[in-house]
């Protein structure tokens, strides 16, 4: 083979890798937290099944307004009978009674005959006891507190999903601290065989410093894993196929409200969707009541009916009728009573829910402002633990390459640094998912807001 030849064969394999190289650069999708909440809402499951319990809601609402209107209803039926009675009714509707069918002999030994009959008819009701009203009040307080619930659920989510993607910075934070302690126990390798050439280190230094080594190797591994596992569940949450490339952008600190805890507190009562949905339900169990006790009172309704009677298919013979109907259950053994203590206990059991739930949130705003505003602090102290420890250990470093403190002080102080940095990443997502969880107990969080 040529060489030139084989130059044009290197390059365009050279161009195939590099638009491969590029192609996989431009499948990952760099997702910033407002996108990946857009993403969530629209694809997560669980917000999924909060739309389907909405619209059972809206039909159910539906359903209870079909109520009011008449119903009407289209029939046709077929017969054909010699039964005698049968067989001269269905004549004389067809209009078809001649002097001839009242000879004894016809009535009562007539010939079968054969009926279509067509047949229009239209109800509705005048009063129900009120049973009607309450059942679409029932109705529309369902709707409410579907729709009160399905905003609860986003906030719950996006919640989550600011755990999950505050979670991957913290999962890369942990990676990077473990690669720089991995790094410097290389360096402490080199340094203490350098010593250990001049025998200025013992044997059992340098071991030590290679099983150092060893163990940020793993860590390193662990971490890794880590960071792969937080993507995972960013990629669940966003409705995305686990082996989908994607890319996190920039760190979120959601802003903490203005309000003080007591005003705060308020806020949330008032309008936490969640507390809404419950007061919702009282309201629908309240309805369900008064629709219970509608059942026990009169009811009427009327009919209206038109009638055409041919032994062919057609519309002859037309006839209509009108009519209502008066009912009341006067006793039915105390049925209907017990009814309406079980819708009674029923909106009671929901108003103890309602009242435990607002003890709840007000408590929840309470606890999580605390610890947000704790977190303010925690992150300071962190930040300043590193400068710390990072100047403890180059002083530690310096020491030790001179011959006059021992690995095990170098190695202890790099341990220090060590923790510092992950707990300042630590504070970090605990500053961000507090400040969310302050929103999220007041009933504010939204995307906008990420």
């Amino acid at each position: 083979m040529s060489s030139s030849r084989l130059r044009w064969i290197c390059f365009a394999g050279a161009v195939a890798a590099a638009q491969a190289v590029a192609g996989v650069t431009c499948a990952a999708e760099t997702l910033s937290l407002r996108h990946a909440a857009e993403a969530a809402l629209s694809r997560n499951p669980d917000m999924a099944l909060s739309q389907a319990r909405l619209r059972q809601a809206e039909s159910g609402l539906r359903q209870a307004e079909g109520a009011h209107l008449p119903r009407v209803s289209l029939s046709v039926n077929a017969s054909h009978t010699n039964d005698a009675l049968s067989a001269f009714g269905l004549k004389l509707g067809q209009e078809r009674i001649t002097a001839a069918d009242f000879n004894p002999a016809t009535l009562n030994h007539p010939s079968a005959i054969s009926n279509l009959n067509t047949r229009v008819d239209v109800t509705a009701p005048l009063y129900s006891g009120g049973q009607i009203e309450s059942r679409r009040d029932e109705a529309l307080a369902h709707v409410r507190a579907a729709r009160d619930g399905d905003a609860a659920s986003r906030q719950r989510l996006l919640l989550e999903l600011l755990e999950t993607y505050q979670g991957v910075h913290l999962a890369r934070a942990y990676l990077q601290v473990n690669e720089q302690a991995q790094a410097a126990a290389a360096e402490y390798v080199r340094v203490t065989g350098s010593l250990h050439k001049q025998g200025m280190a013992v044997k059992s230094d340098l071991l030590s410093a290679r099983v150092n080594l060893e163990n940020a190797k793993l860590r390193v591994s662990e971490a890794r894993r880590q960071e792969a596992t937080a993507l995972d569940r960013l990629k669940t949450l966003t409705g995305r196929r686990l082996d989908e490339p994607i890319e996190v952008g920039a760190e979120a600190q959601p802003v903490l409200p203005a309000q003080d805890a007591e005003a705060l507190r308020q806020q949330a009562i008032a309008g936490h969707p969640a507390l809404k949905a419950l007061r919702g339900q009282v309201e629908a169990a309240q309805a369900a009541t008064a629709a219970a006790r509608g059942a026990g009172k009169p009811q009427v309704n009327v009919m209206v009916r038109h009638d055409w009677n041919d032994h062919n298919l057609g519309l002859s013979a037309a006839s209509y009728t009108l009519g209502g109907t008066l009912s009341w259950n006067a006793f039915d053994g105390g049925f209907n009573a017990a009814a309406i203590d079980r819708a009674q206990a029923v909106r009671l059991e929901q108003v103890a829910r309602l009242r435990q739930a607002e003890d709840g949130v007000a408590f929840q705003v309470t606890e999580a402002r605390r610890r947000a505003l704790e977190a303010e602090q925690r992150l300071a102290a962190r930040a300043e633990a590193v400068k710390e420890a990072e100047e403890a250990q180059r002083l530690t470093r310096l020491r030790y390459e001179n011959g006059v403190t021992t690995l095990v002080d170098l190695l202890s102080t790099q341990t220090l640094l060590d923790r510092a940095r992950a707990d300042l990443a630590q504070a970090r997502f605990d500053l961000s998912v507090s400040r969310g969880q302050v929103l999220q107990a007041a009933g504010l969080l939204e995307p906008e807001q990420l």
